[in-house]
């Protein structure tokens, strides 16, 4: 499915359970943010036709983190045409062996305890999460940074999901772009609205609910989570929701 706009000049694509990001700048250019799952490859390329882009027009890929659902056609991207992938160094690594992330919690107990979660996973394998290849040689971003790329993202580091799990914030578009590290669907439980994902995934949880105060420093209307609907009632009160949820 993709949704135009979901906020000024940023574009959705959901498959499975799974957003990935156009944002379009003003030279004609587009900046993908993550890589969704394998099934998603020529999804991607028919968002960018219907939005009157060419693959040349990319002019790059950034991860906010490097779990396989989010890494899933960067390879592709990277090998095919040649398109740079940015990620924090923490997660360069996880990138290259995406399966290999640290998480709190044992996962297999989850759908039994979280019944609802068990659409959302077996959609997820039938795009490919279960044969992700790894990728390589990604550029370093780290908190703080002003990419040149479509938007002008201003990186802002917020651990916990994974160590170098990062969000972009957009600010003359009052958006933010948290990734996993707030979401509005957690696809271990299928449970809604704005919450951290479950220990199934996340590496650090208490780290992950503090760093939820780095994106309500950004102050913004509204937020594109990785998993779930955007989030356009601010981000503060998104915040407060998911640490009234807390870990899970």
């Amino acid at each position: 499915m993709l949704t135009t706009e979901v906020a000024d000049r940023v574009h959705r694509l959901e498959h499975a359970y799974v957003n990935c990001y156009v944002v379009a700048g003003d030279d004609g250019r587009v900046l993908l943010v993550d890589a969704g799952l394998p099934g998603m490859w020529p999804l991607m390329g028919f968002a960018l036709r219907e939005l009157g882009h060419r693959p040349e027009d990319v002019a790059g890929l950034v991860l906010t983190h490097a779990h396989f659902d989010h890494v899933g056609f960067a390879v592709r991207l990277q090998e095919r045409l040649g398109v740079p992938i940015w990620a924090h160094e923490a997660d360069h690594a996880l990138a290259a062996h995406p399966y290999r992330y640290a998480h709190e919690n044992l996962r297999a107990g989850y759908p039994f305890r979280h019944p609802a979660s068990l659409r959302i996973l077996a959609a997820m394998a039938r795009a490919g999460a279960l044969k992700v290849r790894g990728v390589r040689d990604l550029l370093p971003v780290a908190d703080g940074d002003v990419l040149d790329l479509p938007g002008r993202p201003v990186v802002v580091l917020t651990p916990g999901h994974t160590f170098g799990h990062v969000a972009l914030h957009l600010p003359d578009r009052d958006v933010v772009l948290s990734g996993d590290a707030l979401v509005t669907l957690d696809p271990y439980t299928g449970l809604d609205g704005p919450q951290i994902i479950a220990g199934a995934a996340t590496a650090d949880s208490e780290l992950a609910l503090r760093s939820l105060d780095r994106l309500a420093e950004t102050a913004v209307g509204t937020v594109l989570p990785g998993h779930g609907e955007p989030w356009t009632d601010g981000v503060v009160a998104a915040v407060t929701e998911a640490r009234a949820i807390g870990a899970h």
